[in-house]
């Protein structure tokens, strides 16, 4: 049985699809879910992902909230939110060591050649460095 799932979601079209995912994984009412989202960090040495962030008047913040909470709604288990910031694949494993989860469910924009060179796969990362298996879903 699947005790804690990760669901790392972010802006994109995709999110959606991941969330229809976790209906074919049969959940029972024990499972506890995590959505998360991971603001890329702007870079700056000194910020800590664990430091805690003044959002309150950031509107992405809010909409990045709205969105997760929508989720949260449909699902028929337990759940919380995770909102970070960082650089999204290693919030994402941290995550995952803090929830002690069994699976992390995250979605991949399937780039290829230059694209994937330049901007990085946070999903191929994620399967590299994971504590637990890792459900990609695809376009």
């Amino acid at each position: 049985m699947l005790k804690s799932i990760l669901v790392a979601l972010d802006d994109s079209e995709l999110s959606q699809r991941v969330i229809q995912s976790l209906e074919q994984l049969n959940l029972q009412p024990g499972t506890k879910i995590v959505l998360s989202h991971v603001i890329p960090s702007s870079g700056s040495e000194g910020e800590l992902a664990d430091k805690p962030q003044n959002f309150s008047e950031d509107l992405p913040y809010r909409q990045i909230e709205k969105q997760l909470q929508s989720y949260q709604a449909e699902l028929s288990c337990q759940s919380e939110l995770e909102i970070v910031t960082g650089d999204p694949a290693e919030e994402i494993i941290r995550l995952a060591h803090i929830y002690t989860c069994d699976l992390i469910v995250l979605g991949s924009r399937g780039l290829t050649g230059v694209n994937r060179i330049l901007q990085g796969s946070v999903s191929s990362q994620v399967v590299a460095e994971a504590p637990c298996s890792v459900l990609v879903v695809k376009p």
